[in-house]
């Protein structure tokens, strides 16, 4: 079935002060900060009543209709009834508008209401509903308004109850906050009044279907073919990595694409709270974390997950995000003999991430000195990827930085890889590569010694190009 949207776009922003931006291209919708999903259309206060028509139809007659379901043969199926409905309600409507209402009508039924054809598309990963009259979308990096609204209230919360229904939640007054995923994986987030006062807020962080490998992280800037190198090279020689960064600063799909880099004869336990990673080798274990019931009972946190992953004998435990106690007993894990796991961790800097992880291992509610703490930390990480969103939208590796000791009470560290800007082109995109530092790393003997050979290149030492992949 297609979709309303195709790729007409003006500027029409719900209930906006401003005047509207003249007519464009979705290409240029950066431009005008609004992205508009079709042109012109107002649903008609007969809308409801058409809807009803057409649900108890599907409902009543349409016995194999399965979940989920928005062919070509629905749209056929119904069209009937709908164009009867429209007489009923006295509705005249252009075909444009009938299209598009009907389009609506079976979004609501079958998908996600208008938020439908936001997820449908490839270019936008984040949908953002702030109450029924405004919706913003992240596209290329950018966050943009768009046209799309809800009828009110009731009709966010009955999108909303289509989401957690399958996942066996609730979300109402008495319980105003839910966190789940849709079918295809992409992570949700509600709240509700009486909590938020804009009505209820919903943010969809999409799931990407087909995960990007290294070469698409290098073609969109995000690191560099050395450092690709460099990385790969850690991965295989199973050496303890923390990426840390912002919210949205593409943490979780870095690790997807370094997960591509472990041998496919390792046992891997994946340990989250929603499920985003896609790993593709033939032994992977995926847990996910539980919430507590209606009645507060059955929680089970991503720490009792990560202690029971200790008994399912991995090779390497990986870990979606680590934001509480669990940062324990992942650096204990680090330092008993499965080396080569990961997680990621929010953060602004590679050392606010070893003071971030020292203050989650104090929340598991060990009364342990710093000094311990820190040289636990020291055992057990190698290296830690820093990530960053750009002012042009773009997620990049800033800091790759190596653990290579204590003195005192301090960790040490130094820079391997750091990002260099040369300034702001005239489109508006940062310049800069990341670069070697030009120090050898401490871990290139375990590299060494794990049948593996990176070429001086990649640190930034001696004069030859950088070329292929690791050698043996």
């Amino acid at each position: 079935m297609t979709l309303f949207g195709g790729q007409r776009t003006t500027s029409r922003p719900a209930e906006s002060p401003q005047p509207p931006a003249p007519t464009v291209h979705l290409s240029d919708t950066t431009a005008t900060g609004y992205l508009v999903i079709h042109e012109g259309y107002v649903i008609p206060p007969q809308y409801a009543q058409v809807r009803e028509a057409v649900q108890s139809y599907l409902v009543n007659e349409v016995k194999t209709l399965k979940e989920g379901t928005r062919s070509a043969d629905v749209r056929k199926l119904v069209e009937p009834v709908y164009h009867s409905a429209l007489q009923s309600a006295n509705l005249v409507l252009s075909r444009t508008d009938r299209d598009v209402t009907l389009d609506m009508i079976l979004d609501d039924i079958l998908g996600y209401g208008p938020i439908q054809p936001l997820l449908d598309r490839t270019d936008i990963t984040e949908v953002m509903v702030n109450g029924p009259k405004q919706v913003y979308v992240e596209r290329d990096g950018k966050i943009v308004l768009t046209n799309v609204t809800f009828i009110d209230n009731d009709h966010v919360m009955a999108v909303l109850q289509r989401i957690v229904a399958p996942l066996g939640r609730r979300i109402d007054e008495a319980s105003p906050m839910v966190d789940g995923r849709l079918p295809d994986g992409s992570r949700v987030n509600a709240i509700i009044p009486p909590l938020s006062l804009v009505g209820p807020v919903v943010t969809v962080r999409k799931f990407r279907r087909v995960p990007y490998k290294a070469s698409n992280l290098v073609d969109l800037g995000m690191m560099t073919q050395e450092f690709n190198l460099f990385i790969e090279a850690a991965v295989v020689a199973r050496m303890n990595i923390v990426i840390s960064g912002g919210t949205g600063s593409g943490k979780t799909t870095f690790l997807n694409m370094l997960s591509g880099y472990i041998p496919a004869n390792e046992r891997i336990v994946t340990i989250e709270d929603a499920a985003e990673l896609q790993l593709q080798q033939p032994h992977v274990v995926r847990l996910e974390k539980r919430p507590p019931n209606i009645e507060g009972r059955g929680e089970v946190t991503i720490r009792d997950l990560v202690m029971n992953s200790l008994r399912m004998r991995p090779d390497r435990i990986i870990v979606g995000e680590s934001r509480g106690g669990e940062a324990l007993d992942m650096l204990q894990a680090m330092n008993t003999g499965h080396d080569g796991s990961m997680t990621t961790v929010h953060s602004n800097s590679p050392r606010d991430t070893l003071s971030r992880i020292e203050t989650m291992v104090l929340m598991a509610g060990m009364d342990l000195p710093s000094r311990s703490i820190r040289q636990q930390e020291a055992a057990a990480i190698d290296l830690i990827i820093h990530l960053e969103r750009m002012s042009d939208g773009v997620r990049r590796v800033v800091r790759c930085a190596e653990i290579v000791g204590m003195e005192g009470d301090t960790i040490l560290m130094q820079d391997l890889f750091q990002f260099r800007s040369t300034g702001i082109d005239e489109k508006g995109r940062v310049r800069g590569e990341l670069r070697p530092t030009g120090l050898r790393p401490r871990i290139n003997d375990k590299i060494e010694a794990a049948g593996l050979h990176l070429p001086a290149t990649v640190f930034g030492l001696g004069g030859g190009p950088t070329t292929g992949r690791i050698g043996g």
